[in-house]
This record gives C-alpha cells, sequence and structure tokens, in this order.
C-alpha cells in the first residue's frame, strides 16, 4: 500500500542498548492537522501484532490508527508506529529500552505535551503495551492494551496508570483470560482498571476498538505529572 507522505511521514530511530550494540525503528510519524503551531499536543504510540514485524514499514498500516490514518481520519494526537524486527517481541528488554527513548527523541523533536502520552497496541502489542507501561510506570497518562495480558507481578508497577483493555470473548490465539487476569488484580488494589468484553469475537478485537472514537476522548482524561527515565 502507498505511504500518503502528507499523513504519515516515514521516520528511523537508531539507539544504543544496554548491550552497547546500536539498535533501530523504523517508523510512522503523523501530526495533527491544522494545530496551531505554539500548541503542546498529545502523543499516542502505537504497538502492532507480531504479523506486521520485519522491514516492510507499510506493514504496520494493515491495523490500529496507522490504517486509519491511511483512510482519511484524523487523531488529535501525534501518532508514532515503530515497527518490531524480524523474530523479535516488543517485550524484549532492548526493545523496551527503545521505545522509551522514541518517545523521548520524539517529544524533543516535536512540541509534545508531557503530560499527555499515551500508548496501546494489539496481540503482541498489546503485551508490548502492558509491559513498557509497567517497565516505565511514570511515562504514560493511559494506556490502551488489546488482546494481550500480563504477569500479574506487574500490577504493583501499573497501580497508578488507569487501564482500558479489550478482548474478545472466543479469542483462540490470546484466551481473555490473559486480559482478565491483571484487570481483576489491578482491581483488587484499587486501580483505575477497565475490561470490555466482545462477545462472539475471537482475536481481532483491535478493529471495533480503534474505530471506537471514545477509546481517545477517554485517553485525553487523562494526563500524567511525571517525567522521561522513570
Amino acid at each position: 500500500m502507498p505511504a500518503d507522505k502528507k499523513r504519515q511521514a516515514t521516520q528511523r530511530f537508531t539507539w544504543t542498548g544496554t548491550d552497547g550494540n546500536q539498535r533501530s525503528f523504523s517508523y510512522w510519524c503523523y501530526l495533527p492537522p491544522d494545530a496551531p503551531p505554539t500548541s503542546r499536543l498529545p502523543l499516542l504510540l502505537f504497538l502492532h501484532g507480531a504479523g506486521e514485524r520485519g522491514n516492510n514499514l507499510s506493514l504496520v498500516c494493515k491495523h490500529g490508527p496507522p490504517k486509519l490514518i491511511e483512510q482519511g481520519e484524523d487523531f488529535p494526537f501525534v501518532v508514532i508506529a515503530p515497527q518490531c524486527p524480524f523474530d523479535q517481541w516488543w517485550t524484549m528488554p532492548q526493545n523496551l529500552i527503545g521505545l522509551a527513548k522514541l518517545v523521548e527523541q520524539v517529544s524533543a523533536d516535536y512540541p509534545i505535551d508531557p503530560e499527555r502520552m499515551y500508548v496501546t497496541g494489539m496481540s503482541m502489542g498489546g503485551y508490548g503495551t502492558w509491559q513498557l507501561a509497567a517497565t516505565y510506570p511514570k511515562l504514560f497518562a493511559a494506556i490502551v492494551p488489546i488482546c494481550g495480558g500480563t504477569n500479574l507481578s506487574q500490577a504493583v508497577a501499573l497501580q497508578s496508570i488507569p487501564v482500558w483493555a479489550f478482548h474478545g470473548r472466543d479469542d483462540d490465539i490470546v484466551p481473555l483470560i490473559r486480559s482478565q487476569e491483571i484487570i481483576d488484580e489491578l482491581t483488587k488494589i484499587g486501580s483505575d482498571a477497565t475490561l470490555t468484553i466482545y462477545d462472539n469475537v475471537r482475536h481481532d478485537s483491535w478493529s471495533a476498538t480503534y474505530a471506537n472514537r471514545e477509546i481517545y476522548d477517554w485517553l485525553l482524561t487523562h494526563k500524567t505529572s511525571n517525567s522521561f527515565g522513570e
């Protein structure tokens, strides 16, 4: 699919991991049209699923906000959508470091509002959303993980982050219990955590979710005063 450069620009980000090796992500970057030049913009990081890994960035536009942007939808966020390399996972420690550094770099390049940064992802990206937020609990104001999951031991790290998770009841790839158990654990400790379950839906719980403008409005109701690197 040809990319409309006026809507999403191709970028590349390189960082040095804790092992001393250089790594990189290619990513899409979308800027809201007609944003006042002096305004501070919210940021939305989108993490794709396992099927979109590799070195063909157009794959990242198969689903989620990048797909909707290509179809002409506008968003009130700067949207960044990196591509995970072949045979890797978002939850790998070096990739988590890279994602946090990418957010930091984009925030330096554009007038990002540090109090309104959010992350969402589907399937592998849902797992990545949970793990990235748990690893950097002061980075994001709210998260939307879709058909993902995380270890229950991460609940304490996630306790202060508003979560709206989504999952298909009949998901045969990532079972519903993966979202249900962490949401239940967060609820037990008093977190702002909600799970929406789609009846008669299998793994594709993302199409309906990303088409729902309410989730973007919900994200924007949340702010944080936290900063990078914590």
